[in-house]
This record gives structure tokens, sequence and C-alpha cells, in this order.
């Protein structure tokens, strides 16, 4: 915004310093003359006798200590100004130092430097306030940017890796026109449906950080019993067993989203198992003022220090990279962490002792009146 130039803060409080020092002094001298000079005598000594009596002159009249005291009066105010306005310079640089401080860390911000911080030094009041808020909105900024420029080159990595697959299928089969079509229409399909995956996930997970989405009533234990039905097929394939078990747990939210996360977990929870025999349970309850989710299963023993990695987007597992058939495409907790986030909840991940891992879910719950409304 482009505005005229004017005067500066620092030299607005020196002003509004002097000016004050300066009326202070004059109210001091407007008090000598009312309280002192108004008693002398004036010039004339009859108005005194008409008052007093006969008056006896003894010391100076009034006009003799005005003519004195005026040259002192004047120069204690132009004292008082020069003072006032070197002093109130001075404090008001001082008083203002922070400001310069916390002023030099946002155009390096603004320039880019993100790492630079104020790290405001002495006690605690409104500028030192100011300057830790600052600072720990550059440190969230620099942390969310770090994150967006980490998650946008595993992105532009993983959405390569499929075209470059299919780009190599479509070089051999047109140096080699006697290859098998079926086989390379199959592994193309399965490329293009994994890129679609992709591109599908980075869309919903666009749309759970924008928070773009309309909020109505959700029963979390109807989103978990759909979840579990449609992926039961996949629980009996890899010989899993899936339990759904818990009560009405009601929240507010995107019926959509919701579904999605509780299908991702149950999902994960699945692939991420034991190769056989394995078990995963999901359960709802609704807590005090919040709607809890868990779902748990079995599987090998996580290591501590990869459990706070796994919400992270294209993370797998122990892995990075997987190439069995249900490798998936790394998003599936980056997703669930988001849409919670979105839904105002907090997600839990808890290594379980005997292998595998416990999910656990808050969401806010329904407020009474909304579920009653919901249940009519």
């Amino acid at each position: 915004m482009n505005r005229r130039p004017g005067l500066s803060a620092r030299l607005r409080l020196t002003i509004s310093y002097a000016g004050f020092l300066l009326l202070a002094g004059a109210l001091l001298l407007a008090v000598v003359w009312v309280f002192v000079l108004r008693w002398l005598p004036g010039d004339d000594p009859r108005s005194l006798q008409k008052t007093f009596g006969p008056v006896i002159i003894t010391g100076p009249n009034r006009s003799d200590l005005l003519r004195g005291f005026a040259p002192a009066a004047a120069a204690a105010l132009a004292f008082l100004l020069v003072f006032g306005l070197l002093g109130g310079w001075i404090l008001a640089g001082r008083m203002l130092a922070p400001l310069t401080r916390i002023a030099y860390a946002a155009r390096m911000a603004a320039n880019g430097s993100l790492s630079h911080r104020v790290r405001m030094k002495g006690r605690q009041d409104e500028f030192r306030g100011l300057a830790d808020v600052f600072d720990t909105m550059l440190e969230q900024l620099e942390s969310h940017v770090a994150e967006q420029q980490r998650f946008a080159a595993n992105a532009s990595h993983e959405l390569r890796t499929p075209l470059a697959i299919s780009r190599t299928l479509l070089d051999a089969a047109r140096n080699d026109p006697t290859r098998d079509q079926g086989e390379l229409i199959e592994r193309l399909h399965t490329v293009n449906t994994r890129a679609i995956n992709l591109t599908e996930g980075l869309l919903l997970l666009s749309r759970a950080d924008r928070r773009s989405f309309p909020r109505e009533p959700v029963d979390l234990f109807l989103m978990a019993e759909e979840a579990a039905e449609t992926l039961l097929p996949l629980a009996e394939k890899r010989q899993i067993t899936l339990d759904v078990t818990g009560e009405t747990t009601q929240t507010i939210g995107s019926t959509a989203l919701i579904l999605r996360m509780v299908t991702n977990l149950v999902q994960n929870a699945i692939v991420h198992n034991l190769p056989a025999g394995g078990t995963v349970t999901v359960h709802t309850e609704p807590q005090h003022d919040a709607s809890v989710l868990r779902v748990e299963n079995t599987g090998h023993p996580l290591p501590s220090e990869l459990v706070p990695t796994l919400t992270e987007p294209f993370q797998r597992g122990t892995e990075r990279i997987r190439t069995d058939e249900h490798a998936g495409v790394g998003l599936g907790l980056a997703i669930v962490h988001s849409i919670v986030r979105a839904h105002d909840g907090t997600l839990d991940l808890t290594p379980r002792p005997t292998g595998g891992l416990l999910v656990t879910i808050r969401l806010p719950g329904t407020p009474p009146q909304e579920r009653g409304l919901s249940t009519c």
C-alpha cells in the first residue's frame, strides 16, 4: 500500500514527551503566578491603602518580581523543551528498540529467510510478548514451508515413477512388436491405476488441508461398519480376522472424508499385519465431549523412532518404497492425519509391545442439541 511519508514513531513519541514536559512546566509557573505573585503589592500602593490602611512597602513589588521572574521562567521553559526533546528521543529509542528488531526479522522473512529469530531477552512485557509470538509464527511457518517443499519433492518423484514406467513399457513394445500385448496392457493398467490413486490421494489431501467441505452429523460406528464391509474380502484373502465393536458415536464433519479416514486405517491395519492369522479390531465410543475411534492390529514390532514418521506423506511402514500388490501410494496415514486435523481432532499412534499398532483418534463430539436432531 502506497502511503505519503510522515513522521516516524520515534519522532512522534519524542515530541509528545517534550510537549507534556513543557506543559507541566507551564502549569507549574501558572501555579507560582496564582498563589505567589498575586499576594505581592502592585505598582500603586494606594490600592493597598484603601484595603488595609497605611502600608509601608519594605520589599519589591509585583512588577519588580515579575521583571526578574519572567526571564528565569522563559529560560526554564526553554530548558524543559530541550531536555524533553533530548530525553524523549533517547527514551523513545530504548522503548522502540524491540520493534526495530521485530521489523528486521520481518524483513528477513519477507526476503525468504525464515530461520532468523528475534529472541528478545529480558522480563516479559508487551514488546517481548509480541517478539515471542512472532518467533513462534516464524517457527511454524518455517516448518510448514519445509513440509510443503518436502511434500512437493516427494509428490513429483512419485508421479514421475509411473510415467517413467509407462514410457519404458511403451518403448519396449515399439521396439519389439512380437511382444505379448496382453501382458503389456495388464502392466500399463496396473501402473495407470497407481498413478490415478496417487493423484486422487493428493487431491484429497489438499481438500482436507483447505477444510473446504460441508459439516454434518456423522456416526463413527456406521463408518467403521461400512469400511469393514468394504474391506472384508481383503481381510479374508489375507486370513485376517476383522471385528467392529462399540456403540453409536456421533461427531460433526464430512461423511466422505471421515469414511475415507476410517477406510484408510482399516486397510493399513489389514495390509501391515501378520502374513496369516492376524487380527484387526475397530472400536468406537463416546468419551465426555469427544468421539473416539480405535483401530488396533497385530503385526511385526515397530521401532519407536519410526512411529512419528508414519503420518508423513509417502512413508510406507518400515520401507520408503515397496513393490508388493498392496504397497499403495504412501498417503494412507498422511490423509488420515490431514482429515483428523481438518476436523479439529487428535491422532495418536502407539506401537503394541507384542507387535502391531494402536491408532486412537479423538474428534469433537456432537453438541446435545444437534445430537437430539440427528436421532429424530
